[in-house]
């Protein structure tokens, strides 16, 4: 983190619209490397996304600030105003998609771009096919439709797949897409175990050797934070341990 300065950004949530096709989509990629702004470009355009680059944090959170894209690719060591300094404004004010790069390679790092709101974590060196597949793929999670139970309620908690609300104890939570997505998957089959990779295959339509298995740790530590009496002792989030976790209603 810096002391560097960032632009101010207006608060904007991510809208409903229909991800069924690439053409239009904005992807913003910040990187100060010219040849990784080039090659990740050249990909996404040929996917059909509209691309537009940053090569350092503060002409990053300009960009969002003027015209908020769909989605961000962040390289974390930027320079002045660093990647997570970044998602973090950029989380404070909005939920906006964010795939993390990064050369780091350690977990506390991965870690911690998850618990400040990123979607996805790549790490340096990475296959460009890869990136346009992940890109793709968290793009239609966060615009994912609420599925088969539109509202399902129970003692202290109700959960409106429909409008994505969320009430604990007759009061509005707020949840990034993900958070939301995951707490409705697990509630939506109540008592039912599931591992960390089953739970990557239904919430992220991903696996273990494309997502961190820990990204599902850290947002289930998150929700808990917000809607258990007690975190430290949750009743609501359970973890099965050695197997994975499950919902008791």
């Amino acid at each position: 983190m810096t002391g560097t300065t960032a632009p101010a950004l207006p608060v904007r949530r991510a809208n409903g619209m229909s991800l069924t096709e690439n053409s239009g989509r904005r992807v913003l990629v910040v990187d100060d490397e010219a040849m990784v702004r080039e090659v990740v470009t050249a990909y996404l355009s040929r996917d059909g996304f509209s691309v537009t680059v940053a090569e350092n944090g503060v002409t990053a959170l300009e960009i969002v600030r003027d015209r908020l894209p769909d989605l961000i690719v962040l390289d974390v060591m930027l320079p002045g105003v660093d990647g997570l300094t970044v998602l973090s404004e950029v989380r404070s004010h909005c939920d906006t998609p964010v795939i993390l790069l990064s050369a780091r390679g350690d977990e506390s790092d991965r870690v911690l771009g998850l618990e400040l709101g990123a979607d996805d974590y790549v790490t340096k060196p990475f296959s460009p096919r890869e990136l346009a597949t992940r890109v793709r793929t968290v793009l239609k999670r966060a615009e994912r439709p609420g599925g088969k139970h539109p509202r399902l309620v129970f003692e202290g908690l109700s959960i409106d797949a429909a409008t994505r609300e969320l009430l604990v104890d007759d009061q509005p939570v707020e949840l990034p897409p993900k958070e939301f997505d995951l707490l409705q998957f697990l509630a939506s089959s109540p008592r039912q175990v599931f591992s960390r990779g089953q739970i990557l295959d239904h919430v992220w339509d991903s696996s273990g050797d494309w997502q961190d298995p820990s990204t599902v740790t850290v947002h289930i530590r998150r929700l808990r934070q917000k809607i258990e009496p007690d975190p430290q002792t949750p009743r609501r989030l359970v973890t099965v341990w050695g197997v994975g976790y499950r919902f008791d209603p």
